[in-house]
């Protein structure tokens, strides 16, 4: 009878493009491949992260996946097989964790450079050995990097990274950029000696003919208060170098996850470059930062709820608009709810000429008197009640979600590669500095493209969330659809805004209100809805084809010209020509 091969997985990794230990993933896997059929293995399963750190398992996607599939009994593995131990990760605590979960699933770790295996005590001791020698390690190539860059700093030389506005890089020294210094002075001058706060002087910037010079780690064109506020916050335009302003920490209550957080101290030093600003002049600007510190008290009604906030686009800019409150007027005691676009109030540095304050009430019951007019289509309620028993769809939202993902691994597995050919930067190299710089350039490019691709991928899974959430996913959105306007207008707003999150991806807007009084320009559903009798997923407002008859807008008592078009019967029609509510 012929012997069972005993099954294992493969796992790869390298931290930078030219693995330090000379071996490529091609060469580990070859490697493994050749020692698993020496021994009689079955491969089953192959998994690779490249340009990952092994200082924890987060954002190591494929060691994660591998993981899952030991834990589900996927294939039924006996090992997992990897170069050395150093592949499997650097961090006590990830090892030892991930292994005793592998083991509590029956797979052990066999890591063949090293020849360790885990199904043995004496193995398994050398595991906890080897990965506590490797943090240290690690620990201790970063203490070093960190220690020759503090070195620097004390010298008054700049320690890497793009140049501060109104300042260029020239072999590795800062000089004044007159193009870009006159902005730095501007800023100072009108902080200092006239009542603008942060917010006032990038007006002031953006309203004076005041060009910002784009650049790698400045692409936003307009002046956004964050960035006046960086300025008059940087000890740098006095001459100065300052050290640790921001330092990555660990997040309380977690293992491994790290934050960079800004530091209310740290060191500063004379710097080696020319001063843009005074002294004088600094200290006057920190003084009015220090007095302009406080927190401006938020009007919040908890009986309240934006309930379109974020869903609703600018029709200018694209962005979200978001709820804004006005204090209760003297006349009237009532206070009053708007929709608005933040870049046409507060500078972010992204132009937006949308200046109109939409009316929250108005507007959500506009919004939800769409929704009414198509449930009650009984071809709706007919395409709803075989839709019951079956779930909420997110196939689109999960391919958009994987694409996203595969665009963060990349982005950071560059940034790992980056991190790692730093730390391991030699700092009596006499090609330190350029070599420094560049990796640094290159590497705070990459937060940029991070944060973006973290955002969508924040979207979208908020929006998957949303709809399968408990209270209304499957089922229970399509029995709240039935029943629209009973459960909708007997919710609590908080819950009107949960259900149209999950109902609604976004809504666009007209720039301004049409003479029917409609703003809504069209709306895109997070699944596909039955409309007219086909399902869609957007439904046009301007789109003569679908706006076939009209339904009123509003209440028994609306206005004529307060209507939007839909389809609906012509008994409904005939039914709203005489004024009585649908």
């Amino acid at each position: 009878m012929k012997k069972k091969r005993t099954k294992c997985y493969l796992y790869t990794r390298v931290s930078t493009s030219m693995q330090v230990d000379g071996y490529s993933l091609d060469a580990q896997r070859d490697k493994l491949r050749k020692y698993a059929e020496y021994e009689d293995m079955a491969v089953v399963g192959e998994y690779s992260d490249e340009g990952f750190s092994g200082k924890n398992i987060q954002g190591r996607l494929e060691f994660q996946r591998m993981l899952n599939d030991i834990q589900e009994g996927k294939d039924g593995v006996n090992y997992v097989l990897v170069f050395k131990l150093s592949r499997f990760g650097r961090n006590a605590a990830d090892v030892l964790n991930s292994l005793q979960l592998m083991q509590d699933f029956g797979v052990n770790l066999i890591c063949v450079e090293d020849g360790i295996d885990s199904s043995k005590d004496s193995g398994k001791l050398m595991i906890s050995v080897l990965s506590a020698v490797a943090e240290i390690e690690r620990e201790n190539i970063r203490t070093q990097t960190m220690a020759g860059r503090e070195q620097k700093a004390r010298e008054g030389k700049w320690n890497g990274g793009f140049a501060p506005y109104g300042y260029r890089l020239e072999n590795g020294q800062l000089l004044i950029a007159e193009d870009e210094a006159e902005v730095i002075r501007v800023i100072y001058d009108r902080y200092i000696h006239t009542n603008d706060g942060v917010a006032g002087v990038a007006k002031y910037l953006n309203s004076h003919g005041y060009v910002k010079k784009l650049r790698q780690n400045n692409t936003i064109p307009g002046f956004s208060r964050d960035f006046v506020k960086d300025v008059l916050d940087n000890p740098v335009y006095t001459g100065k170098i300052a050290y640790g302003r921001r330092r990555t920490e660990k997040k309380l209550g977690t293992r491994n996850e790290m934050h960079v957080v800004e530091q209310s101290e740290f060191p500063v030093y004379e710097g080696q470059h020319e001063a843009i600003i005074s002294e004088e002049d600094w200290n006057l600007a920190q003084e009015k930062r220090r007095a302009n510190s406080y927190r401006r008290e938020k009007v919040n009604d908890p009986d309240h709820a934006h309930i379109l906030s974020g869903i609703l686009k600018c029709p200018c800019c694209g962005k979200s608009l978001y709820g804004n409150i006005a204090k209760a007027h003297s006349k009237d005691r009532k206070t009053r709810y708007y929709y608005y676009c933040k870049n046409t109030v507060t500078p972010t540095g992204h132009e937006c000429t949308f200046r109109i304050n939409i009316e929250q009430t108005e507007m959500n019951q506009m919004v939800a008197n769409i929704i009414s007019a198509m449930v009650k289509d009984p071809r709706f309620s007919e395409a709803i009640k075989e839709k019951i028993g079956t779930a909420v769809d997110t196939a689109d939202m999960e391919k958009r979600l994987e694409a996203l993902q595969t665009q963060l691994r990349q982005a950071l597995g560059t940034k790992s590669r980056l991190e790692r050919q730093m730390d391991t930067l030699d700092v009596t190299d006499p090609y330190y500095d350029r070599k420094i710089l560049d990796l640094q350039r290159r590497y705070d490019e990459q937060y940029g493209k991070i944060e973006d691709i973290e955002i969508q991928i924040e979207e979208v899974q908020s929006q998957i969330r949303s709809i399968r959430q408990e209270k209304i996913s499957g089922d229970n959105i399509y029995q709240l659809l039935l029943a629209f306007d009973e459960v909708y207008n007997s919710a609590t707003e908080a819950e009107q805004k949960e259900f149209m999150k999950a109902f609604i991806e976004r809504i666009e807007l007209f720039p301004e209100k049409r003479k029917d009084g409609c703003w809504i320009k069209n709306i895109v559903f997070n699944f596909p809805v039955p409309v007219n009798g086909e399902e869609v997923k957007e439904l046009p407002l301007e789109n003569e084809t679908m706006l076939e008859t009209v339904c009123l807008l509003g209440n028994r008592n609306a206005k004529p010209d307060t209507r939007v078009k839909l389809s609906v019967d012509t008994e409904e029609l005939q039914r709203v020509k005489n004024g009585e509510k649908i």
